[in-house]
């Protein structure tokens, strides 16, 4: 694999101290990457995030340095510091030096991603976070398959009760795996993230947006007929092809291939999805970079 030089600039992010401190009180719970769902209670003066085996949180990717960055616990504060990393630390997708966290940020540590959770009860703020990961992605913070698959079957009971129509849109990334090799798999990321930030400000509140895995995407349009979904999927493929990636001082061209489904009589989920998948496949075969119904 090859990657771009990464001309690192520090950025020093230090945000107003909370009204209420953090104290013992605070942890970190990984939302993405892999031991998902785990919290690491950060109720000691320092804890080393690195790739060591002697990091008390590893985090055993190439991309992460052997120790990577440490989390100081003051009593009343909880700062985040880098320890001179190669690809950086971030917070909320800022590069940071030090930085005093407040509850919900969210720390980028090589491909993982932790979210820091502070306050009163820290068990039930846990819980809730687990909950909210089996319907949200936590790389793109958008839907999951777990929760489209759901979404769509309601949906789609929902539009023969009342003869409405529905329809699905699919698309993924055109040489994703391009992307990857030239840029490396931070950059990969950030495209993914970029990209569903960059739909889900253009849809209804009502459609379903949701990451159906690795660089696929869905898109559920109640009540929205197949042509007018059509439209709606060059739209999307429009923004994408003219929206900037920008990932450290490199620009990615990214594209989308997209299909296009509408739900038909005797239709269930899965008929509906194969679909629009066999139209993406369409796509693909077309050429990349269109739309296919």
């Amino acid at each position: 694999m090859s990657t771009t030089a990464r001309s690192k600039t520090v950025v020093t992010v230090i945000s107003k101290i909370s009204e209420r401190p953090a104290g013992k009180d605070a942890c970190l719970v990984v939302i993405y990457g892999l031991e998902l769902g785990r919290k690491f209670n950060l109720d000691t003066n320092t804890v080393v995030i690195g790739r060591s085996s002697k990091s008390e949180i590893q985090v055993d990717q190439e991309s992460v340095s052997r120790s990577h960055a440490k989390v100081i616990n003051t009593g009343k504060n909880i700062i985040l510091r880098d320890l001179g990393s190669t690809n950086g630390t971030y917070v909320n997708d800022q590069l940071i030096d030090e930085y005093v966290l407040r509850d919900g940020d969210f720390i980028k540590i090589g491909r993982t991603i932790f979210k820091f959770l502070s306050g009163g009860n820290i068990e039930n703020s846990y819980h809730e976070e687990i909950y909210r990961l089996t319907t949200v992605d936590g790389l793109t913070q958008i839907f999951n398959r777990r929760y489209f698959l759901e979404q769509l079957d309601r949906e789609v009971s929902r539009s023969k009760r009342y003869r409405r129509h529905l329809s699905l849109i699919m698309f993924d990334i055109d040489r994703f795996k391009d992307i990857n090799d030239t840029y490396g798999h931070l950059a990969g990321d950030y495209v993914l993230k970029q990209l569903a930030t960059v739909i889900k400000g253009k849809i209804r509140r009502e459609d379903i947006l949701a990451r159906y895995g690795g660089e696929e995407f869905v898109i559920i349009l109640p009540e929205i007929d197949l042509g007018n979904a059509v439209s709606f999927g060059e739209k999307v493929r429009k923004i994408v092809e003219k929206a900037p990636f920008k990932f450290e001082d490199t620009r990615i061209s990214v594209t989308v291939s997209v299909g296009v489904a509408a739900c038909e009589e005797g239709d269930d989920g899965s008929t509906i999805i194969k679909r629009a998948d066999d139209k993406l496949y369409e796509a693909k075969d077309a050429g990349r970079n269109c739309t296919k119904s």
